[in-house]
C-alpha cells in the first residue's frame, strides 16, 4: 500500500487513508498523506473505505487483502453497495483465486451475475475500462438453483 500511496503522491494525485488507532501507535501509518482517518477497529476501517470509495482494486496481497477483497465482494453481494471490485491479476497472481470461484459457481455456491461482479485483468488500463462500464447485477444473495 505504501509504494501505491508514493506513486500517486509524486504523480500528484491524492492519497487518503483509513488506520485503526493501533497500527497509528505502532508507526505504521504513512506520514505523507493527502488525508487520513484514524479509527478505533479494523471492522471499523472496511466499512469507512468502502464508504469513502468509488470503487475497490485488489493487488496481489495476503490475508489483509481477501479479508477486504471477499467483503467488499460480500456487501456488494448484499447490495449494500454498487461500487465496482477489480482484481489486478499480476502474472496469475490469483489464477487459483479465480479457479476457486469459478467451482463455487459450478458447484451452486455463487451466482453467475455474482462471480461476474468480481472484475478481473492482468493489464491496469483494461481493468480501468471493465470497471468504467460496470454496472451491478440485480441478482438476490439467496439465489437458489444451479
Amino acid at each position: 500500500m505504501g509504494a501505491v500511496a508514493d506513486t500517486v503522491l509524486a504523480s500528484g494525485g491524492e492519497v487518503t487513508g483509513v488506520i485503526p488507532r493501533a497500527l497509528v501507535e505502532k508507526e505504521v501509518a504513512h506520514p505523507g498523506l493527502t488525508s487520513q482517518h484514524v479509527v478505533e477497529s479494523m471492522h471499523d476501517r472496511k466499512a469507512l473505505m468502502v464508504e469513502l470509495a468509488d470503487a475497490f482494486i485488489a493487488l496481489p496481497g495476503g490475508f489483509g487483502t481477501l479479508d477486504e477483497l471477499f467483503e467488499s465482494l460480500t456487501w456488494g453481494q448484499l447490495r449494500f453497495h454498487t461500487k465496482p471490485i477489480g482484481l489486478l491479476n499480476v502474472s496469475g497472481y490469483f489464477d487459483g483465486l479465480l479457479s476457486f470461484c469459478d467451482r463455487a459457481v459450478e458447484d451452486g455456491f455463487i451466482h453467475p451475475l455474482h462471480r461476474a461482479m468480481l472484475l478481473t485483468h492482468s493489464d491496469p488500463a483494461a481493468l480501468l475500462d471493465l470497471m468504467t462500464s460496470y454496472e451491478a447485477p440485480d441478482a438476490c444473495k439467496w439465489w437458489t438453483g444451479r
